[in-house]
């Protein structure tokens, strides 16, 4: 991978330049976040897909490369992972746009953690681009955010409690007016009993939003994973996995949300963003 953008012009300096200390140290960043038996976890933002949905923009430019209040929308994952003590962070996006996103986002110096890229050639799903961490996560357990998901509230403390999972999965649920967009949860008193995928009769308004988080197990179910209709690997059918082995936990999101994937939640996310001066609230 580093090669293939080598040959594209982009400095080897963005691949090999170290975090800023100063950035790392400071007030109220947690600590790296450690699972239990040791080590870290690590990040995935995932930013592909051809984003249709808000042509013509996206003619110009990949989605999350568009401003969102000050800033482009992909710096805000990069702040949400950081403030969960998260540093090491690896950048999945389309070839179309890859330079694109290294010249915006770098080598991660100027964000206090360390970027790696990865292409996704085609547009095959979230858990297609997401398989293409396998390597990356060196058998460490990473947490997942789709790069336009804004989120008003620091998801460190979802991060901290799946830290404290022997095993398993978790994600975010949001209750929506328009659930039929997205993942719906079915709950019962404390579990998810399952997930359907943007169904025509929703069973209830929780959305699974754009944040999973994902024990090892997570690259053997992907590898067993069928295509949907759609033909795509759907990070559904990954989830319902670990429902059907008792292993998926969730939180719900505190404060506003919104996946930015349309013109109308692209306004709210700026309306977000921009009310906070584009920070994220702890």
């Amino acid at each position: 991978m580093v090669c293939d953008l080598l040959s594209r012009g982009i400095p080897r300096s963005l691949f090999l330049a170290r975090p800023m200390v100063g950035y790392l140290s400071a007030p109220g960043r947690c600590p790296a976040t450690a699972r239990p038996g040791g080590g870290t976890m690590k990040g995935v933002i995932l930013a592909g897909g051809l984003g249709t949905r808000l042509s013509p923009l996206t003619e110009i430019t990949n989605k999350h490369l568009l401003p969102v209040g000050k800033e482009p929308m992909i710096w805000h994952p990069v702040k949400q992972l950081n403030l969960a003590g998260i540093h090491d962070i690896l950048v999945v996006t389309s070839i179309a746009h890859m330079g694109d996103v290294v010249n915006s986002l770098g080598s991660g110096a100027r964000f206090g953690c360390e970027f790696t890229y990865r292409v996704q050639d085609t547009a095959g799903g979230i858990a297609h681009a997401l398989a293409l961490a396998e390597g990356f996560s060196s058998g460490r357990r990473v947490v997942v955010l789709l790069g336009d998901n804004i989120f008003e509230h620091s998801i460190a403390p979802h991060v901290e409690a799946f830290a404290g999972q022997v095993s398993g999965a978790r994600v975010l649920l949001k209750e929506v007016g328009d659930p039929e967009r997205f993942g719906v949860a079915a709950l019962d008193e404390m579990h998810i009993v399952a997930i359907e995928e943007k169904p025509a009769h929703p069973k209830s308004s929780h959305a699974v939003v754009g944040c999973y988080m994902y024990d090892g197990e997570v690259w053997g179910i992907i590898r067993a994973a069928l295509p949907s209709s759609r033909g795509e690997l759907e990070i559904t059918d990954v989830n319902n996995e670990y429902v059907r082995r008792g292993q998926l936990q969730y939180g719900f999101v505190n404060g506003r949300w919104t996946d930015a994937g349309t013109f109308e939640s692209l306004t709210q996310a700026n309306e977000i963003l921009l009310a906070n001066d584009n920070k994220v609230l702890t």
